[in-house]
């Protein structure tokens, strides 16, 4: 994604998408509701205080009340705001099953979108209506990179969280020296020939590629030796992609291998790329952590450690960590227990700390559950800390990974 937007409310909009895809209601249950940022807040509530009211006709007790909760607690969560948010605000709220049938609770999920909600959207189903939000997790930044010399060619799109080889070409040109048998002439004639033919290949795949499947935003030409330059000013790119070159790299090699070293040296021209500013941003974890005297930590404790004492700059999390932490407090003596645990550990641990007696003997525990990312994001507010959420599909973010996922760049030693 562009580094314009927020990392954390990335992460946030991606875990929403990954809990609820798979969410279903009994009948039309389910309410969804984008709001953009200029929809005054009070119309909002108006009209589901009228939604309200039609939900009276629906013949169902079961689904009647089940849809009228959903709008009194919509309207409760939106009363919570003075105005709309930057972006607008997102919605989902209905009741769903938590042991069965027969077990339904309203749920509230609110969601703060990455970008700008664009139109106003209410709706009542048996699913929530995800493919906004979707939408706005594509990337709109896709750069697309070209390697060409006289023997292979390799297409590679550049994207918020990787770069993809598309697809190599090899060529079938013959060396520039003739072997024999027909005059140099002649060699030379049907070479020139055979390198026409290879770089209309090159275009109709690029054209494929570039415009019809990914619909670039810049391209960068690369390559070793004349070819690049000789494709370029042969105008055999599509004029689409030929007016978005962005860079022209001298590289050592072509086709898949190419791709990636033009990605390599091409940083500047895609400065606002996400992948590119994650890439810069665990580069410089590793300088830190590998010299003599670092400015950096590794491992959830540290890291949280570190944070606390206002000595982190900024603190780098995998997406991929899947950590929450689960806080229990006695509603009698108010002691308080927590752990972080991995999600596939999460319910027996929960069980664990529910049925252990309290100092004062009692298992009345209030319970509250909290996202790692959402514990560091509040860490980082108060301290002054920035945090970075890393994708974990990158060569960096898999590196990040064996660092526990978790690190943190120092202000001092």
């Amino acid at each position: 994604m562009s580094s314009k937007l927020d990392s954390v409310a990335l992460y946030r909009t991606k875990k929403i998408l990954r809990e609820l895809s798979d969410k279903k209601g009994r009948g039309t249950e389910l309410v969804t509701i984008f709001i953009p940022p200029k929809k005054a807040l009070h119309e909002v509530i108006n009209n589901l205080r009228e939604e309200y009211g039609t939900a009276s006709n629906i013949k169902s007790d079961t689904t009647r009340n089940h849809v009228q909760d959903a709008l009194v607690k919509s309207q409760q969560r939106l009363k919570l705001y003075n105005r709309t948010p930057e972006n607008g605000i997102v919605l989902f709220v209905g009741a769903l099953p938590t042991n069965g049938p027969g077990s339904e609770q309203i749920f509230v999920y609110e969601v703060m979108p990455p970008k700008p909600v664009q139109t106003y959207l209410y709706r009542c189903d048996d699913h929530f209506h995800l493919e906004h939000l979707r939408d706005m997790l594509r990337e709109e930044n896709v750069i697309g990179i070209l390697s060409i010399d006289t023997t292979e060619a390799g297409l590679g799109i550049v994207t918020g969280e990787k770069v993809e080889i598309v697809d190599v070409l090899t060529s079938g040109v013959p060396g520039k020296s003739s072997k024999g048998g027909q005059s140099a002439r002649r060699y030379e004639r049907l070479r020139e020939m055979e390198l026409t033919d290879y770089f209309n290949r090159v275009s109709a795949h690029s054209t494929r590629v570039f415009i019809d499947s990914n619909s670039v935003k810049g391209m960068i030409v690369a390559g070793p030796g004349q070819t690049k330059d000789d494709f370029l000013k042969g105008e055999f790119l599509d004029y689409r992609l030929q007016k978005n070159v962005i860079a022209v790299i001298d590289g050592a090699y072509s086709g898949a291998e190419g791709v990636r070293e033009a990605f390599e040296k091409a940083a500047d021209a895609m400065s606002n790329l996400r992948v590119v500013e994650e890439r810069k941003l665990v580069q410089k974890f590793l300088r830190e952590v590998n010299s003599d005297n670092p400015l950096a930590v590794y491992g959830i404790n540290e890291v949280i450690k570190t944070v606390q004492q206002s000595k982190a700059h900024t603190i780098l999390a995998s997406e991929d960590l899947d950590l929450t932490e689960i806080k229990v407090t006695c509603k009698k003596c108010g002691e308080e227990k927590s752990r972080i645990v991995k999600r596939e550990n999460y319910v027996a641990e929960k069980q664990r700390l529910i049925t252990e007696p309290s100092k004062c003997g009692s298992t009345d525990y209030e319970v509250v559950e909290r996202d790692i990312v959402d514990i560091l994001d509040e860490l980082a507010l108060e301290t002054g800390a920035k945090l970075e959420v890393i994708s974990g599909k990158t060569e960096e973010g898999q590196m990040l990974k064996s660092f526990n996922g978790i690190t943190a760049l120092l202000r001092y030693r």
